[in-house]
């Protein structure tokens, strides 16, 4: 059993050194109750904004990926912390970063699905490559908020072998019905655990928490309240295993046919 910690945190609140050392202090909340690795919410220490500068953002390897790397040493655990990683023209990537608990970068995923409805998709570039990582034996991807409506993403997580997605999130109160719909769902569909953590408070208080983890059968195995908290959740690969050989969703598939239908379209 991998215990995996949600930091649900608000994004923003404080100056970006503020905000880090909330992180600190929240990674060696996660390590002291035995969790081997901690997620933050999306863009949680400037607090996330479809509206960006053009030219703005840090390289991958900048200062902030350098300040997550310098806590998950410290509390000797891995962290997924989230960045605007500059991109190869003027439009940055909303990207997630993996620091593992010596520090280093294991995985980066830039979000692949961006929310139109608010223009970030005017001004960020979109990813196009899943990242996965091992921590603790546990073969954990990455998406990020608004992927989360793509069911076609999960299955190629599920597919590449994950056993545990994890989504940073700064998902509003508005819509707070639909994360805890999806989130469960996506467990179901693919027969693997997810977690995500979401945004609590913050700048125009849009965002009210509700962070949760559900196990392969998509029930819900952690649930965070509407204010700041870290939530520990027990993951176990040989959970994920058995949900798969108890029901063969993913392997009773008809690939051949679905992409025959699509071709129709």
């Amino acid at each position: 059993m991998t215990g995996i910690a949600l930091a649900q945190v608000a994004g923003g609140r404080e100056s970006p050194t503020g905000m880090l050392d909330a992180a600190r202090r929240m990674a060696e909340e996660a390590a002291a109750a035995g969790a081997s690795l901690i997620c933050f919410p999306e863009q949680f220490v400037t607090g996330w904004s479809p509206c960006i500068h053009p030219g703005s953002g840090e390289p991958l390897n900048g200062q902030l990926t350098a300040a997550f790397g310098r806590i998950a040493r410290e509390a000797g655990i891995a962290v997924v912390g989230s960045i605007i990683e500059a991109g190869p023209g003027d439009l940055p990537k909303n990207t997630a970063v993996v620091l593992g608990p010596d520090g280093r970068l294991l995985a980066a995923y830039a979000k692949m699905h961006l929310f139109s409805p608010d223009g970030e998709d005017r001004n960020y570039t979109a990813g196009d490559r899943i990242a996965t990582f091992i921590v603790d034996g546990v073969t954990f991807g990455l998406a990020v908020c608004y992927d989360l409506r793509f069911p076609e993403l999960f299955r190629i997580y599920a597919l590449a072998g994950v056993e545990c997605m994890l989504i940073p999130a700064a998902w509003p109160c508005s819509r707070l019905s639909h994360w805890e719909t999806l989130l469960p769902a996506r467990a179901l569909d693919n027969r693997y655990y997810v977690a995500g953590v979401n945004t609590a408070g913050g700048p125009g208080e849009v965002y009210c928490g509700g962070s949760l983890a559900a196990d392969p059968d998509g029930t819900i195995i952690a649930r965070g309240g509407g204010r700041e908290e870290v939530l520990v959740a027990g993951i176990d690969p040989a959970v994920v295993h058995e949900a798969r050989l108890k029901l063969p969703s993913l392997s009773d598939r008809r690939s051949d046919l679905y992409h025959r239908l699509l071709s129709k379209l």
